[in-house]
């Protein structure tokens, strides 16, 4: 639909409820931005329903495509940038194992599995990696060639330089679905998957005020520390959960395979306790 054909279905009046100053302004928006047509609360659809979700579904479709893409031409990038490390000499900085008979590889833990990554091809626990965003994270850290060593000194998201626009996605993707999910269970139970993560325990002053906190080496170099604090319903607190990081976590990630490196946290996270509550 042109932005013609949407504003006479507005009522005309510039509003500006929708969040735009005037109809036609808020039309041209959905007819060429893809802004949502529901936000106009007067707006006519009737006829317009069906036409609508398949629209919606193509775009949604259509950027699945160009993002997928994307994250496969960075790999093939990735690839070939690692292909050109020695990696004898970078094992020990990113704290990987790596054996002079099989000099390509090298083997490091990723949320409490066995990796072998070699400079063509990615397996976790013998399973190859399908999942390019996976590569890229596991690339990009090798790629990094190591830097300084962690020192337990933790920071939250909104420290790192540039971090502004990935805070809300890590509380999206990360936090708060660790909140929701742990949220009415016992305390003990991020003790009873610390084996399962490779996790330790943080530093006792950071989670005195916690319900529970772990320390989960994401990979080897790049430790998360997790803090959840149960809700208090008389007092109207939500349950919350956040994740701090070690002060030199961008020597070994960019912003963007760090926040996804959370999301694979927490979802790792989910996963264990449902399957631990199977048994």
């Amino acid at each position: 639909m042109n932005p013609l054909e949407i504003l006479h279905r507005t009522p005309k009046t510039n509003c500006g409820e929708c969040g735009h100053l005037t109809c036609l302004a808020f039309a041209a928006a959905v007819a060429r931005a893809g802004a949502d047509i529901n936000v106009c609360p007067y707006i006519n659809l009737q006829g317009l329903e069906a036409t609508v979700l398949s629209s919606k579904k193509d775009m949604e479709d259509l950027a699945g495509q160009v993002a997928e893409e994307h994250d496969w031409a960075l790999v093939k990038y990735l690839r070939e940038k690692v292909s050109k490390v020695d990696f004898g000499s970078i094992a020990g900085s990113l704290g990987a194992g790596w054996n002079e008979h099989n000099p390509d590889v090298l083997s490091l833990r990723y949320l409490g599995q066995e990796v072998m990554l070699g400079k063509a091809e990615i397996f976790l626990s013998n399973d190859a990696v399908v999942d390019p965003r996976d590569q890229i994270l596991l690339y990009n850290y090798v790629h990094s060639c190591g830097g300084k060593k962690p020192d337990g000194t933790w920071i939250g998201m909104e420290s790192l330089p540039n971090s502004i626009s990935k805070i809300r996605t890590l509380a999206t993707y990360c936090e708060k679905k660790i909140a929701k999910f742990l949220s009415g269970k016992p305390a003990h139970v991020l003790t009873d998957l610390r084996g399962q993560l490779d996790g330790y325990d943080g530093p006792p002053d950071l989670g005195s005020t916690a319900t529970s906190s772990l320390v989960v080496p994401v990979l080897p170099m790049v430790p998360q520390y997790l803090l959840f604090w149960e809700e208090d319903t008389e007092v109207g607190i939500e349950a919350k959960a956040k994740v701090l990081f070690d002060h030199s976590v961008l020597d070994f990630l960019d912003l963007e395979s760090l926040v996804f490196s959370a999301e694979r946290f927490a979802e790792r996270l989910v996963q264990l306790e449902k399957n631990n509550e199977r048994q």
